[in-house]
């Protein structure tokens, strides 16, 4: 019964026929409201999954499907960076040459960056607010310098990014860069390790000084 609206049937009107046609009548008036409900849920950037999550991707500008096979990312054995809790699982019908479509979370993840960077403004301020809507839960805080040469330097300290996301970085998915500007470099916190880099004269959560900060690993798009 369509409670919603038979339960404003006055007493006086309270009669088995009476409450069998209102119900008739609206019920789908309720069902067409519940669907229109679960369209909402399943093509929210948050909670969509599989082909729904591919349809906001279409209207964000992104697909999951990769050009460039990010390699490195599948879980082996005694190999710094894709262990337990790093590598990620490759699937069934997943290439053995790389990983060319991505999981929905790393995907939702992408999405949300892209959803922050069409509406960026080119400066370093905005790159920071890129990373805080996209990955503000991994942990991490986002470093960049600009060498004033066209060129900058993007450094991730905190919580070490997954190995899905450190290749998303150095070939270029993720949007941090104005157009024209050149990475020269990524610095990465070591394989296994957490917490701020080192620089000197610095006391932060991002950067340290001696016996805190880490010396980061250095990793260029032509590495890969």
């Amino acid at each position: 019964m369509t409670k919603p609206y038979t339960d404003h049937i006055t007493s006086q009107h309270r009669r088995p026929k009476f409450e069998a046609t209102v119900d008739a009548v609206t019920a789908p008036l309720v069902e067409i409201q519940a669907v229109l409900e679960d369209l909402r849920r399943a093509f929210d950037l948050d909670s969509a999954i599989g082909k729904q999550l591919d349809q906001v991707g279409e209207w964000v500008g992104r697909s999951r499907h990769l050009k460039v096979p990010l390699d490195g990312v599948y879980f082996a054995w005694d190999t710094p960076g894709v262990g337990w809790e790093e590598g990620a699982w490759r699937g069934l019908y997943d290439p053995a040459s790389g990983m060319v479509s991505l999981p929905d979370d790393m995907y939702r993840q992408l999405l949300k960056a892209k959803v922050a960077a069409n509406s960026w403004d080119g400066t370093r301020d905005g790159a920071y607010a890129i990373w805080e809507a996209a990955f503000a839960d991994q942990g991490s805080h986002i470093l960049i310098q600009d060498h004033g040469d066209m060129t900058i330097s993007i450094g991730i300290a905190g919580m070490p990014p997954s190995s899905i996301l450190t290749q998303l970085l150095v070939q270029g998915y993720i949007p941090l860069k104005p157009a024209g500007v050149r990475v020269a470099y990524y610095a990465l916190p070591p394989v296994g390790t957490e917490g701020a880099l080192f620089a000197w004269d610095s006391d932060s959560p991002a950067l340290a000084g001696w016996d805190r900060g880490a010396w980061p690993r250095i990793l260029t798009s032509e590495d890969q």
